[in-house]
């Protein structure tokens, strides 16, 4: 994986998608499962992991932790503790990823200290953790911060009442580790403003397989009631509720006609609504999604809100859909209002979009103009290969590091719909969208 910063891709516009396409698990999802396995005794084994950088980086920490881990024939992924005295995680591999925070609760819980770095990821704004700090607190933790580290330490954690409200709603992350170090706190805990995301419904899924007695999963206010131990298990992680609407505007806006496989329908309500008042034609049942595209959507007024809201982490693509529609549209940004990196490279490419503080005022054009660009976050790479397959010409996204973090081979996977995207990797070949025909058999990149 050296060399992230050398990798480009390049769009060529015009080609409406068609076929069928399989969503992958989730990696947000995944990856607080994959820290809640420091909690267990004996070997997890979790399926539908997708092979993602964020993941590869996770199970970095948790070897680093002493958490022995393997990717099996099978795809999945199989964790057992060989040795439970690390508790730091490395500054490198926290910068990296902002769900590296998720290894305070299970690590202080289990081996009654922790010391994180404040994690990295995506900058798009300030994205604090002291409502993490807070619950774990509230638990019984001792708390300093020293070095750009946050240190936890706790003889035993306590059940207790704790509130994660913040000023733009729920924290999902928070909520995940004041969850996961309740679980075998002593006593009981209740989460008053929980995430009621589908991630931590599907955490509170995992740990109670493990022997956890947590209630209310899915709803503003959670009880968990601790036990002692938790042992290991089997587990398969639900889909990528992102992926699938990233796909699912990328059919609508090309004017293509695709089927989404093996999604959640029900985790994916406000997105469905969201693009049929667009004009796109959709048909669903349990776990297949059928788009019908419209490349010339109506105008709507949308507001990024906490599940089951709008998603922000479909903010960026579905702006991409409708800086090329008619008439004016609004996106307002309730979760993470600084998240806009993307609207400068959209208007690169020949959109209309102006920003005041929170929201986005989008004019719709005829056409997009490929262009260089620069992503500026992992859903702001989707959005401009979104972008880009409209666009006349050929569109150069660089700095694409973060891409591979959140999507597996998704260029691959594209192109397979017919979409024409290259990665060019200095010093290396050229991969061609020929390479990714169905007849073609496909090699893993690094």
């Amino acid at each position: 994986m050296n060399g992230e910063s050398t990798k480009i891709l390049t769009v060529e516009g015009g080609v409406p998608l068609e076929g069928h396409v399989r969503v992958n698990g989730s990696k947000n999802a995944a990856l607080p499962i994959l820290c809640a396995t420091l909690l267990a005794e004996g070997t997890s084994t979790i399926r539908n992991v997708p092979e993602l950088r964020d993941v590869v980086y996770m199970r970095q920490i948790l070897a680093d932790l002493g958490v022995e881990n393997h990717r099996t024939s099978d795809g999945s992924l199989t964790f057992e503790t060989r040795d439970p005295e690390p508790f730091s995680v490395s500054h490198e591999l926290a910068w990296k990823m902002r769900a590296s925070v998720c290894a305070l609760g299970p690590l202080v819980a289990k081996r009654k200290r922790a010391c994180v770095p404040y994690p990295g990821g995506c900058y798009f704004g300030v994205r604090p953790i002291n409502l993490h700090l807070k619950g774990l607190q509230a638990l019984g933790a001792d708390i300093r911060i020293r070095d750009g580290h946050v240190e936890v330490t706790a003889d035993r954690l306590k059940g207790a009442r704790v509130y994660l409200g913040g000023p733009y709603g729920s924290t999902v992350l928070g909520t995940a580790n004041v969850l996961m170090a309740a679980s075998v706190a002593s006593g009981t805990t209740v989460i008053e403003h929980a995430a009621c995301e589908p991630e931590i419904i599907d955490l509170a899924g995992f740990l109670n397989a493990m022997g956890a007695r947590v209630s209310g999963a899915g709803s503003p206010r959670m009880i968990i009631e601790g036990v002692s131990e938790l042992q290991a298990t089997n587990y398969t992680v639900i889909p990528d509720r992102i992926e699938a609407g990233t796909l699912m505007i990328a059919a609508a806006m090309t004017n293509g006609n695709v089927v989404v496989e093996d999604a959640c329908v029900d985790h994916l309500f406000a997105v469905i609504d969201t693009l049929q008042d667009m004009g796109v034609d959709i048909t669903a049942n349990e776990s297949t999604i059928r788009v019908k595209g419209n490349s010339s959507p109506k105008s709507v007024d949308i507001t990024t809100l906490a599940y089951p809201g709008f998603p922000t982490d479909l903010q960026a693509q579905m702006m991409a859909y409708l800086a090329f529609g008619n008439g004016f549209s609004v996106v307002t940004e309730r979760v993470y209002p600084d998240r806009f990196g993307h609207i400068a490279e959209f208007d690169r490419m020949g959109a209309n979009i102006r920003r005041e503080g929170p929201t986005a005022i989008i004019t719709g054009v005829p056409r997009l103009s490929g262009a260089p660009v620069k992503a500026s976050d992992l859903r702001a790479s989707a959005s401009l290969i979104l972008a880009g397959l409209v666009a006349e010409g050929k569109t150069e996204i660089r700095d694409i590091e973060h891409l591979d973090r959140g999507y597996e081979r998704i260029e691959e996977r594209l192109c397979r719909l017919g979409a024409r995207i290259c990665r060019v990797d200095a010093g290396k070949r050229e991969s061609r969208y020929e390479d990714y025909r169905p007849s073609s058999r496909i090699v893993a990149y690094t």
